[in-house]
């Protein structure tokens, strides 16, 4: 085999390796309302005033979009909801239901509205 068939297959086998993980189109648009719902939530959590401290804040637990929507109380609702919509998107975009991870994209979006 020469140097430049041995180039050319390795050339080949990096092309496919770096296929899977290049972002499906599904994926920006998950990462773009993550961001949104991210915004909203801290907006939200902001416009509340004070709070007293739950336990899980004593024992340095980090917030996380979804503890902060739980938080929130009838808000919080539907963000929780929205971040149901947006895992149910990625599971859809892990298995390349575009169809299915654009409907739950477009409910997520829906609920910033």
């Amino acid at each position: 085999m020469t140097s430049a068939a041995k180039c050319r297959i390795a050339v080949f086998i990096l092309l496919c390796a770096t296929v899977p993980a290049h972002a499906g189109t599904c994926a920006d648009g998950i990462a773009q309302t993550q961001a949104q719902l991210d915004l909203a939530i801290e907006k939200d959590a902001g416009s509340h005033g004070w709070k007293p401290e739950r336990l899980s804040a004593l024992r340095n637990h980090q917030p996380t979009p979804r503890s902060l929507a739980k938080a929130e109380g009838n808000n919080g609702i539907d963000f929780t909801d929205a971040l149901d919509s947006l895992d149910r998107a990625r599971t859809a975009d892990r298995t390349g239901d575009i169809a299915a991870c654009s409907r739950e994209i477009a409910h997520a979006r829906a609920v910033l509205r």
